[in-house]
């Protein structure tokens, strides 16, 4: 997904205007920047390109779920259904603010099972966090449907998934709030970085103010705008706000260098019958930062993987043996390895994963192989890794 394999002179510039000016906070001095407001530019920028009224920059992508969560009113005892497979930030941002974390597993899309999701929901269940895992969707139709029928939040982390549509709408601008990473390894970066996106005027005002330790922005003296509730500090600098507003604007030259790439490795493997490509919901576009496909079964994934590794085929992996992306390893949670005491609702709310099993995620992801689109990548270099590859999967097939 990596923006910065295509840095060039507009970073440099965007990042000189901010040193030169001296004022590296994005709130404030006002008279010193010279006219520049990195990131009220970059909001503006992202409030086009997802189609979203508001955006919110903070911190990270995992600062950006939290606050999202926040923003809507999610917190203590609260419990948010989320997928088998998504990264840790996921149910480190819930249980942040005291919530539930609630695993349910995935279908052939990657993403939520919607019936997983229909028996997750309790009482006690406030949102649904879809994860747009590897640049594609959920099945977004039958989710939003299951959450207006319960009344539920959809929160939608398209942190991976950048430059993606669902019926024409951004991947992020589809549920009630949505949320991006602009990390070092993001379509587009910041170096560190994330933005809440939404179109309810109360969960932005919220997020502007909470992510700011309850600053409510308000007039030119930072010294006495009031505090209408607790917030903590999520804010990002200039200095990433610069980056990542070079970046934004190079987005539909990175989005197609990766549907090139994509669909020249797509179309190879798809003369191997036992290749099956994950499933797109109908009306979806993948952003094409990744290529998805499954194989037989667990053990024929291993051994491609392997052949990969010793071929010359780098940046693919099997998520089944991650320990980063994917249940199975998620020891710490499952464990509660935590510095702080955690509280007993929450410690309570987690019991369930002593004795669960997600045997449907274990099919699809054990089968499953994920291979990342670099932008660096030349049309022969591509081509010649697509040969290479279908050369390694037939020989252990």
């Amino acid at each position: 997904m990596p923006g910065f394999e295509l840095f060039g002179e507009l970073e440099k510039q965007e990042v000189n205007d901010v040193l030169d000016s001296g004022v590296l906070m994005r709130y404030g001095f006002d008279g010193m920047r010279n006219g520049h407001w990195k990131a009220k530019a970059l909001e503006a920028e992202l409030a086009t390109t997802f189609q979203s009224k508001h955006v919110q920059l903070v911190s990270s992508g995992t600062a950006a779920v939290s606050v999202a969560l926040a923003s809507a009113g999610v917190g203590a005892g609260d419990e948010v259904i989320m997928p088998t497979f998504t990264f840790v930030a996921s149910f480190e941002a819930i249980m942040m603010l005291g919530a539930i974390p609630v695993l349910a597993d995935i279908d052939d899309t990657l993403g939520l099972n919607p019936e997983a999701v229909e028996a997750a929901i309790t009482p006690k269940t406030k949102a649904i966090m879809v994860v747009q895992m590897c640049g594609s969707m959920a099945n977004m139709t039958t989710l939003k449907a299951i959450a207006e029928k319960h009344n539920l939040l959809i929160v939608e982390d398209a942190c991976q998934a950048i430059g993606g549509t669902f019926n024409g709408i951004p991947l992020g601008s589809v549920g009630d709030l949505g949320c991006f990473s602009f990390d070092f390894v993001k379509t587009i970066t910041c170096g560190e970085g994330g933005a809440v996106i939404t179109n309810n005027e109360t969960y932005y005002t919220n997020a502007d103010h909470y992510s700011d330790h309850g600053h409510d922005h308000v007039g030119n003296d930072r010294g006495a705008e009031t505090h209408p509730f607790l917030g903590y500090n999520f804010r990002i600098s200039e200095l990433h706000a610069a980056v990542g507003l070079a970046q934004v604007k190079r987005l539909p030259e990175f989005l197609s260098i990766q549907k090139r790439n994509f669909d020249i490795l797509r179309e190879a493997l798809s003369e191997i019958p036992e290749v099956e490509f994950r499933t797109v919901p109908e009306g979806g576009v993948e952003s094409c930062a990744f290529l998805n496909f499954f194989m037989p079964d667990l053990e024929t994934s291993r051994k491609v993987i392997e052949a990969f590794k010793n071929g010359g085929v780098d940046a693919c992996w099997n998520y089944f043996d991650n320990n980063w992306h994917y249940i199975r390893k998620w020891d710490h949670l499952k464990k509660l390895k935590s510095l702080f005491p955690i509280s007993e609702e929450v410690k309570t709310g987690l019991e369930y994963l002593q004795t669960k099993t997600f045997d449907k995620s274990d099919h699809y992801i054990g089968r499953n192989i994920s291979c990342l689109i670099k932008l660096s990548w030349t049309e022969a270099e591509v081509k010649a890794r697509a040969e290479n590859m279908t050369k390694l999967i037939k020989s252990v097939l």
